[in-house]
């Protein structure tokens, strides 16, 4: 699991942690704060500034519990920030029997480390030979010249922080098989400590102060709940000095005055920034530095928010006065010989985490894709986490910022899109007044479609022929009462169940459907088509209303005597002037006519004789 993580569902992307990360570690990416693993040097700023709590250090307390349940002796290595940490336990006593509470076999302090650690400065300043170095018990320091700073590497001191040289000394002195638990403040030891896994000094687990806090509540363990008890030597001297600026070289009596000493002190996010590329840049320093990423480690993003520096630094330097009271010297000499042979060295590697600068076209094209082409436009307001707008350009074309991260570039925009969400609106309320008046019309229009139709079904109704529409499978669309009466009484009935024999099969109604069929297919009208239907004789007259999709018919009966008289009337004006035109040809058209004639003649004669017989009948 990585050191730091993001919980998405409580980051509100306020890029406070982008603008404290002294890594640029962290991306917008999927609408949260991501942090870059191979950036990040574990300093934990993101972890402070985030008042969403977004963002956790990994825990340590399920390994912890795992090691205090086995069969091995725990040691845990309290850091001397924690005297300033638990202010509210009165007694360091009472601290250590609480921590022997949890189940610790062991219980010493990591400040007789860090007066080891000391001397080793002490040594290499001593013997200093125009090489200067940078302080590497920071771990956040240490990260970030390996990641950033790869010509500062061979400057990092190559001395081990004084809580790894605290296990070495454990492991001589209670055995080889012990499990070390470090009790610190700092969030990159987390990490750090696994650089020296399989060695002496390796350290199976940093529990955070803040962790140990849950560790004293969920076992039940009080300052009331448990009797005194010392730490476990060996005792220190003044190494419970070393999370203040200045503490760690104090306790060898290294030299730190401004006139003589060579050392240069530093503590702090900004100053340790400055002063690192002071340290690239300017050859004329000509001084050691010594480095805190945090105010010291009494600041550090383990302990418990909202501590006051100076109050804990006081509380830390009264911790160390009190114990020198009681403190053997002559018996510490003898320790600090008896554990000086132990190998404190540790070596460092570039991880070559630095990213390519782009050029000044690229870096302006993204100043003016921001607005920010001019000088006077680069406001450098920093609300995107990065100290001008040029190095956030910078970072955009490393691929580690977007523009939705320039609150100007994210106003402008904003301002741009209210504006066409104005005209959109007013392009909605055009259209939607549109449609009203589109929808009134229609409903007029319906209206009148729908009168218009009653209308035409009410004549239908009144036509003395009978009237039938069909669609393109021959079934009934509508049909007026004279056809049903035409067809006869079994058709009466069906109308009486389905009024106007609405989808009723044509083919089962008629026997000259084929003329329907045939309009249906070729789009041809037939008119005036004489039909046999039982013993009555029709007039068909079928047209297309729609082709190839709807058609309409027309049938007459020609005994009924209104349409007899009509057709009488008719077909005798037809052969009157088929016989006027008779007259102007000659033979040819004359045999022509004397046939039609007949035929008109024959039909007439039979429709009157017809008649004859109905009357008689």
């Amino acid at each position: 699991m990585p050191l730091i993580v993001t919980n998405k569902n409580k980051c509100n992307l306020s890029y406070t942690c982008i603008r404290v990360c002294p890594a640029k570690a962290i991306k917008i990416k999927d609408d949260f704060a991501n942090i870059i693993k191979s950036r990040c040097i574990g300093c934990g700023n993101c972890v402070t500034v985030c008042a969403q709590n977004a963002i956790e250090y990994r825990s340590s307390e399920d390994l912890v519990k795992q090691l205090l349940a086995g069969t091995e002796p725990v040691v845990a290595i309290c850091d001397p920030s924690i005297s300033g940490e638990f202010d509210d336990i009165l007694d360091f006593r009472n601290f250590v029997g609480m921590i022997r509470a949890l189940g610790f076999d062991y219980v010493v302090e990591a400040a007789f480390g860090a007066d080891l650690v000391a001397y080793r400065y002490k040594e290499l300043f001593d013997n200093f030979h125009g090489k200067y170095y940078i302080s590497t018990k920071c771990p956040a320091v240490v990260n970030n010249v390996e990641n950033f700073h790869s010509g500062l590497v061979d400057n990092l001191a190559p001395i081990v922080p004084p809580g790894i040289a605290m296990a070495k000394v454990v492991r001589k002195k209670y055995g080889k098989n012990v499990k070390i638990v470090s009790l610190s403040p700092c969030v990159a030891s987390k990490d750090d400590v696994k650089v020296f896994n399989g060695t002496d000094g390796c350290v199976h687990a940093v529990l955070s102060f803040a962790e140990l806090r849950k560790l004293f509540k969920e076992y039940g363990v009080s300052e009331n709940s448990v009797e005194f008890s010392e730490f476990d030597p060996p005792f220190a001297r003044l190494g419970g000095l070393f999370p203040i600026s200045h503490g760690l070289f104090q306790a060898a009596d290294i030299d730190i005055s401004m006139l003589n000493g060579g050392i240069i002190s530093t503590e702090g996010r900004n100053n340790f920034l400055r002063s690192v590329n002071e340290f690239t840049t300017q050859h004329d320093l000509y001084q050691h530095l010594d480095l805190f990423y945090c105010e010291g480690c009494i600041m550090g993003p383990g302990t418990s928010p909202g501590g006051r520096k100076f109050s804990r630094r006081s509380k830390v330097i009264r911790y160390v006065r009190k114990r020198l009271k009681t403190l053997d010297e002559a018996i510490w000499r003898k320790e600090i010989e008896e554990y000086s042979d132990l190998d404190l060295s540790r070596t460092f590697k570039s991880k070559g985490r630095e990213l390519p600068i782009p050029n000044e076209q690229e870096i302006s094209d993204v100043l003016v894709e921001m607005g920010k082409g001019k000088i006077e436009d680069q406001l450098g307001c920093g609300s995107c986490g990065y100290e001008s707008c040029r190095e956030f350009a910078i970072a955009k074309c490393q691929g580690l910022a977007n523009y939705e991260m320039c609150s100007s570039y994210t106003i402008k925009n904003m301002n741009n899109y209210i504006k066409e969400l104005g005209n959109t609106n007013l392009q909605l309320t055009k259209t939607k007044a549109a449609l009203k008046e589109s929808e009134r019309i229609a409903n007029e229009e319906r209206i009148l479609a729908q009168e218009a139709s009653e209308t035409v079904s009410a004549m239908l109704q009144k036509l003395p022929s009978g009237v039938v529409i069909v669609n393109e499978s021959l079934k009934v669309i509508e049909a007026n009462k004279t056809f049903v009466d035409l067809l006869g009484e079994e058709a009466r009935i069906l109308n009486d169940i389905i009024p106007g024999l609405v989808d009723a099969d044509l083919t089962k109604l008629i026997s000259f459907h084929k003329f329907f069929s045939t309009v249906v297919l070729n789009g041809e009208d037939i008119l005036n088509k004489d039909v046999h239907f039982g013993n009555r004789l029709f007039n068909v007259s079928v047209f297309t209303i729609k082709k190839n999709k709807i058609v309409g018919g027309i049938i007459r009966d020609l005994y009924a005597p209104e349409v007899r008289r009509e057709e009488v009337i008719g077909r005798a004006r037809a052969v009157i002037k088929e016989n006027l035109q008779t007259v102007q040809q000659i033979a040819f058209l004359l045999g022509e006519s004397a046939s039609k004639t007949e035929k008109l003649l024959s039909s007439i004669i039979k429709s009157h004789a017809s008649g004859e017989e109905g009357k008689g009948e």
